[in-house]
């Protein structure tokens, strides 16, 4: 079994910045990417994959936060951390740390809420 782990989220006026931290545990297969999805059920908003970063090296990040969020591997370990910079109302959501291991097995985090309001 996989646990996945997060902490970082909290309230930050517009401008601002924040770090996210995925850490996982248990029986971690080789891992092929690490990343987060955020959804906001209040607004409306499906399941958005944010930013991954892949195993091999590669990172994607959805456009409305390219130049602004940045992901990276927390050394040799199966961990990611997103920073979140120049923050935005819209970026208001539950942000949800994904693995996905090279046999295609998805494993998810609990989520964490991130708030952006003066």
């Amino acid at each position: 079994q996989v646990q996945l782990v997060e902490s970082g989220g909290g309230l930050v006026q517009p401008g601002g910045s924040l770090r996210l931290s995925c850490a996982a545990s248990g029986s971690v297969s080789i891992t092929y990417s690490m990343g987060w999805y955020r959804q906001d059920p209040g607004r409306q908003r499906q399941r958005e994959l944010v930013a991954r970063f892949f195993w091999a090296g590669d990172t994607t990040y959805t456009d409305s936060v390219k130049g602004r969020f940045t992901i990276s591997r927390d050394g040799d370990k199966s961990a990611v951390d997103l920073i979140m910079n120049n923050l935005k109302p819209e970026d208001t959501a539950t942000y949800i740390c994904y693995l996905t291991d090279y046999k295609g097995r998805k494993y998810w985090g609990q989520g964490t809420q991130v708030t952006i309001s003066s």
